[in-house]
């Protein structure tokens, strides 16, 4: 029997490792959107591993992708492979207009909005009328009531889902915890930290130091782009012109993607989905550069939602010259795009432009050394209010022997620990096969 996983990202790269199947990637590296590269100061040029002299800047390919939750067992394969270090999670809302922080959860910290507004919405809080959410818009207004949502959840919603907030299920309701005894305990003091990702782990050597300890013990083939999938006569096409029958799948690739390269349809809209376009940059540290590892940003200019600070996780992000001085700073910055909508080249050199100016205006960063964008096509996944199109788009792949996995594969949010797991759980499933 011909099985074959395709993607090498981290739920491929357990998969090969379950099962000892075959692994065909589409780049010339493992790890997906989970990988890291370096880019050294003043310079366009990649570099898959960095440099001897250590002066260049390290980022990550689809922006911060850090490890949390997951099981221990899967945490304890990760520390085999390679050390990894544990950090604490500092993150804020920050509301650039009034140049106010308030540490996340915001609802758990009302008393950084003054007491009038913590007053205000504590009242609505405990009297918004509850219902049967059908969107997130709903979740928002009935767990936190207009102000916080007018206020913050609203135009963050609005720029992180790309206008879909007012339209899709409800979804990673752990992300924005409701506590009311929390959060009163917030409006008139300090509480402890809530939420799925307080601690993380990062390997020492990258995500990308992780991947390839993984790829080393699997049999990964780079360069393999799928294009096609022929069900009837099962076949994979890719783009270097190859063939390869197959008798089942096991793709990691998006669902959506998946099922228009097989050339199947269901009969239910498609859910939607979110693009990201991520800026990662080097730049002198400006002098209110802020030691948060991330920012929620609502009001932003440029349009962004989110913006994270590498090196404020750990220095080794930075050039080796400045890891001990600190005076430079490597940061990501995530901006949302519906449903693939990629802009043009110098749509997007100038919004580069545009963020790297706004972040000069707050004084986070100096001359910026390096702007270097990269576009996630599928970053995001949501759902229409009681959509079946995710099981019936499995259930179809399913009955023609393609079985998605991970992420994106199933459509789901999860993290990487998460994807780790399920590539094991359906590895082991055909090991033998």
């Amino acid at each position: 029997m011909t099985i074959f996983i395709l993607g090498a990202g981290m739920t491929g790269l357990a998969a090969g490792l379950a099962s000892g199947l075959p692994v065909y990637e589409a780049a010339a590296a493992p790890g997906g959107i989970c990988s890291s590269y370096y880019i050294r100061p003043e310079s366009q040029e990649r570099l898959s591993t960095a440099p001897t002299d250590g002066e260049a800047y390290h980022f990550e390919l689809g922006g911060g992708h850090w490890i949390f939750g997951g099981d221990p067992a899967v945490l304890r394969f990760i520390r085999s492979l390679t050390p990894v270090k544990i950090y604490h999670r500092r993150s804020s809302v920050f509301f650039a207009r009034q140049n106010l922080y308030v540490p996340y959860p915001l609802q758990n910290h009302l008393s950084y909005l003054g007491p009038e507004i913590a007053a205000k919405a504590l009242q609505e809080m405990l009297t918004a009328p509850k219902g049967n959410p059908k969107t997130m818009a709903d979740v928002f207004s009935q767990s936190f009531g207009s102000t916080l949502t007018e206020s913050f959840f609203g135009p963050f919603h609005q720029l992180y889902t790309a206008g879909l907030w007012t339209q899709i299920a409800p979804q990673d309701g752990y992300k924005s915890p409701v506590n009311i005894s929390l959060a009163l305990q917030g409006a008139f003091g300090q509480t402890p930290p809530v939420g799925y990702n307080v601690t993380f782990v990062y390997p020492e050597a990258g995500l990308n130091g992780l991947a390839q300890r993984m790829a080393e013990r699997c049999e990964v083939y780079y360069g393999k782009q799928a294009v096609q999938i022929n069900v009837q006569q099962k076949i994979v096409q890719f783009a270097d012109g190859s063939r390869l029958p197959y008798d089942a799948l096991i793709s990691t690739l998006p669902l959506n993607k998946v099922l228009a390269m097989a050339d199947l349809t269901v009969t239910e809209p498609a859910d939607p989905y979110t693009s990201v376009l991520v800026l990662n940059i080097g730049a002198v540290r400006g002098p209110r550069c802020p030691t948060d590892h991330w920012l929620y940003n609502p009001d932003t200019q440029a349009g962004f939602h989110r913006v994270g600070f590498y090196s404020n996780i750990d220095p080794s992000f930075l050039p080796k010259s400045a890891q001990m001085t600190n005076n430079r700073v490597s940061i990501y910055v995530e901006r949302a795009f519906a449903d693939g909508e990629q802009p043009a080249v110098e749509a997007v050199k100038a919004y580069a432009e545009a963020v790297v100016k706004e972040l000069q205006a707050w004084e986070f960063i100096g001359e910026a050394e390096v702007v270097d964008p990269t576009w996630i096509d599928v970053a995001y996944t949501w759902a229409w209010p009681n959509s079946q199109w995710r099981s019936k788009a499995l259930k179809c792949l399913e009955e023609h022997h393609i079985f998605q996995v991970g992420r994106y594969g199933r459509w789901i949010f999860q993290g990487i620990a998460d994807s780790i797991r399920d590539g094991f759980v359906v590895g082991g499933a055909f090991k033998g096969n």
